[in-house]
């Protein structure tokens, strides 16, 4: 089907987060700053895994592609968002809202699957570390995140391919500052019931799936660490799990507001506000709190800066 003849809207106007000209080149500023540092964040983190043998773990695997993911998801939109507080109109093809859509469900779905697979991760190496090697085997870790993108491309093709099906008639300015589901169903001027039926049942299994999978790996992960005879063990323990658990609050807490929270409980702008927690904060916080709160992380950059400081000052003396 040619896009462009599915509606007689061409092209939609992404009202963006705030009209208020006051706010324009502070949120530009404050913005900016956030995507520079979720690219040097996320990049750096990728670069620091890919280039450090100690780092070739399952976890750090795990945390390779969260970074890639959040680099890829953060770019879907932080653009045209930006772009928002600088134009009068910030206009967008038909085609190309479908598009950035189709890649922010793509890669936030795929986001609640690693991190699920970071939990059982942490649950395995925590509860039966003698069968770690076996159980996150590099062939079962390649499934596993194999399962993430599957998960991530069905989503996404899932709400793209309902949308398809609707017609736009006159009304053509999303109130948010992309294309996310909710807004977009807003200006269609037919029957929008088996696209909220998709967005309920693909949302629930999305969200809920792995909320439940996190919490019971992290119940017995508890459990198990609360057995630990040693202080040492236990704040080890505690240590390892405590960034996971941070990101996870954020990412899931942030994304259940915006979808499940009921209407008369607030309103459009406020679900814009609540959503730029897990499309702009949650990318920039994570390689943050994964650098600060681990200790492998922290000796690799160090190792990492100190070779670059010797290899410098040696080409400087020869």
């Amino acid at each position: 089907m040619d896009l462009e003849n599915a509606s007689s809207v061409t092209e939609f106007i992404l009202a963006g987060l705030t009209d208020q000209p006051e706010l324009q080149l502070p949120l530009f500023i404050l913005f900016t700053g956030t995507y520079v540092i979720t690219i040097m964040g996320n990049l750096g983190l990728i670069i620091l895994i890919r280039t450090n043998a100690q780092l070739h773990t399952p976890m750090y695997y795990f945390l390779f592609n969260l970074s890639f993911i959040d680099l890829c998801y953060s770019s879907v939109f932080t653009p045209k968002m930006l772009m928002n507080f600088v134009l009068t109109k910030n206009i967008i093809s038909y085609s190309g809202c479908l598009t950035q859509l189709y890649f922010f469900c793509f890669f936030v779905i795929s986001e609640n699957y690693v991190l699920t697979i970071m939990a059982y991760d942490r649950y395995v190496a925590i509860c039966n570390p003698l069968l770690y090697s076996v159980s996150m085997s590099n062939q079962v870790c390649s499934w596993l995140l194999g399962g993430a993108y599957v998960m991530g491309f069905a989503g996404a093709m899932a709400h793209t391919g309902c949308m398809l099906r609707l017609y736009f008639c006159h009304a053509n300015i999303i109130n948010h500052y992309m294309c996310d589901i909710l807004p977009v169903l807003q200006l269609s001027c037919t029957s929008t019931y088996v696209n909220e039926l998709v967005v309920f049942v693909v949302v629930g299994i999305n969200i809920i799936v792995p909320s439940v999978t996190i919490f019971l790996s992290y119940v017995l992960i508890l459990s198990n660490i609360l057995n630990i005879n040693s202080t040492e063990g236990r704040s080890k323990a505690f240590s390892t799990c405590s960034s996971h658990v941070i990101v996870i609050t954020l990412f899931f807490g942030s994304a259940s507001f915006m979808y499940f929270k009921p209407s008369s409980l607030g309103s459009e702008d406020q679900g814009k506000v609540s959503s730029v927690f897990y499309t702009n904060m949650v990318p920039m916080l994570n390689p943050i709190i994964y650098s600060l709160r681990n200790k492998d992380v922290k000796i690799a950059l160090r190792k990492t800066l100190k070779g670059r400081i010797f290899s410098r000052t040696g080409a400087l003396f020869s």
